[in-house]
């Protein structure tokens, strides 16, 4: 069973088996936020018990972007805000239903009453720690925490050891949004020493680099029409071959 760790000042992780999903806890003013808790109800019942254990209230809820996987929640975190970016914030209401269909076929024992709740964000970022860096890239709205004077930037799904660089399918030329998106991260990643991603293993130290590095690569290669050379990719990730191949489609204009 994974348990919360403790990955900077004031923030803890705790990794599901699903697509090795990352449920990130910041410790702000005024008490925890919890980022992007999942996967299924047994994991997130695991993740309330260990909330519990740091004897810190949880004040409110972030979403770093409109997918399902990340607009979960569970009665036990309280019933608080939950906030995403107002573009997200849209995207989620308008598609709530779908994302509660998809829950349902994907995580078990998931309270699909809760799924999908949001509010926007205020502009002075209410309860959330630090900075919020708004891009396109990936979903409509995504954002990447850097909480003030942690040394940690969370990059929701973003900067992955396990994924490849995932167009959205529903934005036009979305290579050149995830190229500005690297620029934004690459140009916080400066002030950290430690990564999160939604999905994937935590980056420290010249890993951080090496992730960028890698998207970057990535992202160019589908711009100059040109086959990536990816470690992420090959016949131990089969399973990554349709978005790729989906990548590969939009980058070409289909």
């Amino acid at each position: 069973m994974s348990k919360l760790r403790q990955v900077a000042d004031g923030v803890w992780v705790r990794q599901s088996e699903w697509v090795w999903s990352n449920s990130v806890v910041v410790r702000g003013d005024e008490g925890l936020i919890i980022v992007d808790p999942g996967i299924n109800g047994s994991e997130l019942d695991q993740l309330a018990d260990s909330v519990d254990q740091l004897d810190i209230p949880v004040v409110a809820g972030f979403c770093t972007h409109p997918h399902w996987d990340h607009l979960l929640w569970h009665s036990r975190f309280g019933d608080v805000p939950r906030y995403a970016t107002p573009a997200a914030t849209r995207v989620a209401t308008e598609a709530r239903e779908r994302a509660q269909a998809m829950a349902a076929q994907s995580a078990s024992g998931v309270p699909l009453e809760l799924v999908g709740l949001l509010a926007p964000l205020p502009a002075d970022g209410g309860p959330v720690p630090g900075e919020i860096i708004e891009h396109q890239a990936h979903a409509v709205g995504h954002a990447s925490i850097l909480p003030a004077d942690r040394g940690v930037l969370l990059v929701g799904d973003m900067l992955s050891d396990v994924l490849i660089p995932l167009l959205d399918v529903r934005q036009d030329d979305q290579p050149a949004a995830y190229a500005k998106a690297l620029d934004l991260l690459d140009e916080a990643a400066a002030r950290v020493d430690v990564v999160v991603p939604g999905h994937g293993a935590v980056a420290e130290g010249p890993e951080v680099a090496a992730r960028l590095a890698a998207d970057r690569a990535y992202i160019d290669a589908l711009r100059r029409g040109e086959e990536p050379v990816d470690a992420r990719l090959g016949p131990h990730a089969d399973w990554l071959d349709r978005p790729h191949r989906s990548n590969q489609e939009q980058a070409r204009g289909r």
